[in-house]
């Protein structure tokens, strides 16, 4: 590709429960983008009324789209990127797309804006000087146990994101891993029922070992003591 017909990526941060946090940066950046690909475009398309096309991209069908994302680009084009909520390129395949577009000698910029990895960490009262990012744990157990092993020397705080089902499990799990370390359930970040759980994860496991949960958690746990 020439550099001189190189288009522009731009990574573009929406709200992760509160429409509020759409940062007016964010609205021009994709209404004046030539394209527009979006984990849920429905949900995008909710953010403005003056936003070009726009095509679906996640983890299902981010491969297939990768050719056309590269033809925008190589024809000079700006695409703004957009996850279902938060900040591109946690715990989604926006990685893909940027990797393409460097290897193409494209631009890349970063519209910054709301994260739930943050937001989490912040109202958490855990340390928030050295923290790790695990994402998803494995779905098998296996792997997850193993996983649970592998960092459960690490000192920082951990970050995971847990779907609702999952948490009574996990927090039992995490407790025979990693031992009643401090811990915090954060759910519904930003939204009407938002809350902070604080406690060991004892207290939490027991808390939640029959109660039914609902809506997006993230799941803090503290580090391990140092030697």
């Amino acid at each position: 590709m020439n550099e001189r017909s190189a288009g522009t990526l731009v990574l573009v941060s929406t709200p992760i429960g509160n429409m509020g946090d759409l940062s007016p940066r964010a609205v021009r950046a994709m209404e004046g983008a030539d394209a527009v690909f979006a984990e849920d475009t429905r949900r995008t398309g909710r953010l403005s009324a003056g936003l070009p096309r726009m095509y679906s991209y996640g983890d299902h069908n981010a491969q297939e789209r990768l050719p056309l994302l590269g033809e925008l680009l190589e024809g000079g084009l700006t695409v703004a990127l957009v996850t279902d909520a938060g900040t591109p390129g946690i715990s989604d395949p926006a990685y893909r797309a940027v990797r393409l577009a460097l290897e193409a000698g494209a631009t890349v910029s970063v519209v910054p804006g709301p994260s739930a990895v943050t937001a989490a960490l912040a109202g958490s009262g855990l340390p928030v000087d050295r923290f790790s990012f695990e994402g998803f744990l494995p779905r098998k157990a296996g792997n997850r146990a193993r996983r649970l092993a592998e960092i459960a020397g690490y000192t920082g705080t951990l970050i995971f994101f847990v779907g609702p089902h999952h948490l009574p499990k996990y927090l039992t799990e995490m407790l025979e891993a990693l031992g009643d370390r401090p811990a915090c359930v954060a759910r519904e970040l930003t939204k009407l029922h938002e809350e902070f759980v604080r406690g060991s994860l004892g207290e939490l496991a027991a808390r939640y070992g029959n109660t039914a949960v609902k809506g997006e958690i993230t799941l803090l746990v503290g580090g391990a003591r140092p030697v």
